[in-house]
């Protein structure tokens, strides 16, 4: 969270380190919202999903910003518009990397900014992507971007607090994108605002709330809103009017450039590439040239492109096929009506879990829906809530039991009939004590507050493996290496497993250890399973030591502690 300043004007201001908070907020905010930005876009083929696109494209700067610790704000800047540049996925992806890359233009010469700098980035940004697209339109991301950055940099003349800065933005942006459906007749013809716009007001919304560290103080879960005021939702979008005859080119072209003739302006690709298309967007910087095109010819634009350069990557759909078969998908697998359990119970439990043997343990301490995911596989808000309408009871507790969950989650409280309470676990050992603590004849309040003192006794601990060469918390890992880890933290790597689980053993045990969980997953055997129980047994000889099948992916061995 950021923190004010202590000047006789109070401000929060923004470094490297909360600008990081800020991107990786934004970046698991629209992973969230995807599937909701993926309906609003009425185009008829797509060339790729704009929430499905926006999330891969934020998640590539994520991934990289996430191994880093007390960055400048000029490194956060470098990495976020290398990787987006390098990660961007269709015309919204690439969009979205040039707001950022526009605004880390002005943020990475500071060390620390205040709101007046920051809404000058927002307005580079918007500048920047208007610069990169051949033709902008008008009702999109780009007019979303430009009036809140308008908004922000009159604000910011007589109030240089970023918070109100950036809260002024967010107004300006939601407003902008109620009016896309009065500004684009594509959009007006369905009667949906543009996903594009309704994605960067997600984004805005998640950066505030990651500089004050207050989740409530913004609406982020507002639904966009129809023209008449009413909240939308896939089924109120009328997409028929839609056919192949309103695509105009055919393949949708993407390619990134090393670029090596620097005597060469992009300038001349873009024009050559509205020559032979549309929807046209080139970005460029000292090393790379990333482009968008719908051209009939694809084989041409690639040949202009290579007089650049050397080819790094290429992506050719037919969106013509695309769009047959996403109405052929859409005729078939029409989303069914939510299906809401009677209320039979006073409380019910829904778990998140992946394994056989960890779902099945969750089930025997009485949960009723277990929702398959966990690491690289988190479920979704609607996975989470078509879970919660299936337990039969009025009061639903949920267990994420993944930090990354927790959020998903919580967004399904406001959507359920039922009350919801989520119980924010952020591991499998956390999750199987908050069960174990649960007392039936306890009124609710009380029953999540001993759920949540049980997850506070026990220590969580996983054993994996490195799936490639890396640079972690200032340590070397090379691909196949264990690894362990406690509460998250990376507490050693090796190419020796017994070294590994002895460090790890060391790290959660002590005198007062008593009890010990150990579930097997992925890659253990009796081998490993032998040297597991030999390692805690050492470090803590007193203590019940249980190793139980669990089945789950990733991790060889998750270990609970108590």
């Amino acid at each position: 969270m950021a923190t004010k300043s202590n000047s006789q004007s109070p401000v929060y201001t923004v470094n490297g380190e909360i600008f990081r908070d800020m991107i990786l907020e934004a970046a698991a905010e629209i992973e969230n919202e995807k599937e909701l930005i993926n309906a609003l876009n009425v185009f008829p083929v797509p060339d790729g999903d704009t929430g499905t696109n926006m999330s891969l494209t934020l998640n590539n700067a994520a991934g990289e910003l996430a191994k880093t610790t007390a960055p400048t704000l000029k490194r956060v800047c470098e990495i976020t518009s290398d990787a987006l540049l390098r990660g961007a996925r269709g015309n919204s992806g690439v969009i979205t990397s040039l707001l950022f890359k526009g605004m880390s233009k002005v943020l990475k010469t500071k060390e620390e900014v205040d709101g007046a700098v920051f809404a000058d980035a927002l307005a580079e940004g918007s500048a920047t992507a208007y610069k990169a697209v051949m033709k902008p339109a008008e009702g999109t991301i780009l007019t979303v971007s430009r009036l809140a950055a308008d908004a922000a940099v009159k604000f910011a003349r007589k109030n240089r607090d970023t918070e109100a800065v950036l809260r002024h933005a967010i107004d300006a942006a939601q407003k902008a994108l109620d009016n896309t459906v009065n500004q684009n007749p594509v959009l007006k013809k369905a009667g949906v605002v543009d996903a594009g716009g309704y994605g960067y007001v997600i984004i805005l919304k998640a950066m505030l709330v990651s500089l004050t560290g207050e989740p409530g103080m913004y609406d982020k879960n507002a639904q966009p809103k129809l023209p008449d005021g009413t909240a939308f939702t896939v089924d109120t979008a009328d997409f028929s009017q839609f056919d192949e005859g309103e695509i105009t080119f055919t393949y949708c072209t993407e390619f990134l450039l090393k670029r090596e003739d620097h005597r060469r302006s992009p300038n001349r690709l873009r024009a050559f590439l509205d020559s032979i298309g549309d929807c046209v967007v080139v970005v460029d910087d000292e090393e790379v040239i990333k482009v968008h095109v719908h051209t009939d010819t694809p084989d041409r634009a690639l040949g202009e492109g290579l007089k650049f350069g050397s080819l790094l990557t290429v992506k050719i759909e037919n969106m013509r096929e695309q769009h047959a078969k996403k109405a052929q998908e859409d005729a078939e697998n029409k989303a069914p009506e939510r299906v809401i359990a009677a209320p039979d119970n006073r409380y019910g439990f829904v778990s998140v879990a992946a394994g056989e043997g960890v779902c099945g343990i969750f089930r025997d301490l009485g949960v009723d829906s277990v929702v398959e995911g966990g690491q690289t596989m988190n479920p979704s808000t609607e996975d989470i809530l078509r879970a919660v309408d299936a337990t039969p009871a009025k009061t639903v507790f949920v267990l994420p039991n993944n930090k990354n969950i927790i959020m998903a989650a919580q967004q399904a409280v406001p959507l359920s009939d039922k009350e919801v309470i989520v119980i924010e676990s952020k591991t499998i050992p956390q999750g199987v004590s908050a069960m174990l603590a649960f007392d039936p004849d306890a009124n609710s309040i009380d029953n999540k507050a001993n759920m949540c003192d049980a997850m506070g006794m026990v220590t969580s601990g996983q054993i994996t493996f490195a799936a490639r060469d890396s640079d972690f918390d200032g340590k070397e890992i090379k691909e196949g290496d264990f690894m362990c880890l406690c509460e998250g933290k990376l507490i050693h790597n090796s190419r020796v497993f017994e070294t590994v689980i002895a460090e790890l053993a060391q790290t959660m045990c002590n005198e007062f250890s008593g009890f010990i969980t150990v579930f097997s997953g992925e890659g253990a055997d009796e081998t490993t399973d032998e040297q597991v129980q030999k390692a805690f047994a050492a470090c803590a000889p007193n203590a019940e030591i249980n190793i139980v099948p669990g089945g789950q992916p990733v991790y060889s061995y998750i270990v609970s502690v108590e």
